[in-house]
């Protein structure tokens, strides 16, 4: 597949004991959600994927980007985005200078500037740049830390239980957000929850691991 995520038998251990196996292409703007209870290696998952998996798993496979194989690359070079159940926004730097954190180097003053103005414009924040952090809602931080990692210019987007935090309305309303803002952007999305709601609302299709720690692809 030259556009989009490949997944090529990749194969999670711990201790000789495989936690999952997956083998999946996700194309431009498509979603791959994978469910499961906690402990089944969701998380794990995603680590291989950008290359931060811990020395305690180990893991065979493939991880193809753009027609691009990246297993081996350094995890800044995967040009990989990823969200978390935390907002993780710097508490120490305003709004703005958050997201200018995710900008690509390069540019004037006045350029990123603009650009982090644009991209709080298109999440309904305009006006935040110069706010706190903490004076945010649940559902503001979670915009502002999207907003943050698309301004990295990623060529795929991980979600990690993103929208756990937050209330049923907010959830579907950053929801929403993201995926949409995934699909206008042609990202493919590879999504780990246990969440039956939330997967449902990413379409797509449903890999649900289960407390065996057998791996089996849903409707």
């Amino acid at each position: 597949m030259d556009k989009g995520l490949s997944l090529r038998g990749v194969t999670i251990s711990k201790g000789g004991v495989p936690l999952l196996s997956v083998t999946h292409d996700i194309g431009p703007g498509k979603v791959l959600t994978v469910m499961g209870p906690s402990g089944v290696g969701k998380s794990t998952l995603l680590a291989f994927i950008t290359g931060t998996l811990a020395p305690d798993f180990q893991a065979v496979g493939e991880v193809w980007l753009d027609g691009h194989e990246i297993t081996h690359a350094a995890p800044h070079q995967r040009r990989v985005g990823i969200l978390f159940q935390d907002d993780l926004l710097f508490p120490h730097l305003s709004v703005g200078a958050n997201l200018a954190f995710g900008l690509q180097p390069g540019g004037t003053a006045a350029e990123r500037k603009a650009k982090v103005e644009e991209a709080l414009d298109e999440v309904g924040l305009s006006g935040f740049a110069d706010r706190d952090p903490a004076t945010l809602s649940g559902g503001q931080k979670a915009r502002v830390a999207l907003m943050r990692m698309l301004l990295s210019e990623p060529c795929a987007l991980l979600l990690d239980e993103p929208f756990s935090r937050l209330d049923a309305e907010r959830r579907s309303q950053v929801r929403e957000m993201v995926f949409d803002r995934a699909r206008a952007r042609a990202l493919p999305v590879l999504m780990v929850t246990h969440d039956a709601e939330d997967a449902q609302a990413a379409g797509g299709k449903i890999i649900r691991l289960g407390e065996a720690n057998r791996c089996a692809e849903g409707p």
